[in-house]
């Protein structure tokens, strides 16, 4: 599934999740769709020269195009961070943190299939 895809069904899925107030799940969708954003990036050497002014046209840079490998990546990797942030959170004993992040990486890993 394309970037493109992913981000709509994510929004999609935000906008249920604000309308039935499930916090959590508005919550990590929101986080997933801005790891999926901020990896569309372009680079700061793709960022055009000061001479540019704002708003013009000219000083626009285009995002750069995520295929189904990356949108995979990354949200691996955001469901990664969650399950070893548990990890230490249970290794210091807060149970409940830890518990709360599993949860999160639980929601977000549904994206994944």
């Amino acid at each position: 599934m394309a970037a493109t895809t992913m981000k709509a069904r994510l929004r999609t899925d935000l906008r249920h999740a604000l309308k039935e107030k499930d916090g959590l799940r508005a919550a990590v969708l929101r986080s997933l769709v801005a790891a999926l954003d901020s990896a569309e990036a372009p680079a700061i050497a793709a960022a055009p020269s000061s001479g540019q002014e704002f708003r013009s046209g000219t000083a626009e840079v285009e995002r750069l195009v995520l295929d189904d490998t990356d949108v995979r990546r990354i949200l691996t990797m955001e469901i990664e961070e969650r399950e070893d942030a548990a990890a230490q959170f249970e290794r210091l004993g807060q149970t409940d943190r830890a518990v709360a992040l599993r949860l999160e990486a639980m929601l977000a890993r549904q994206y994944l299939g």
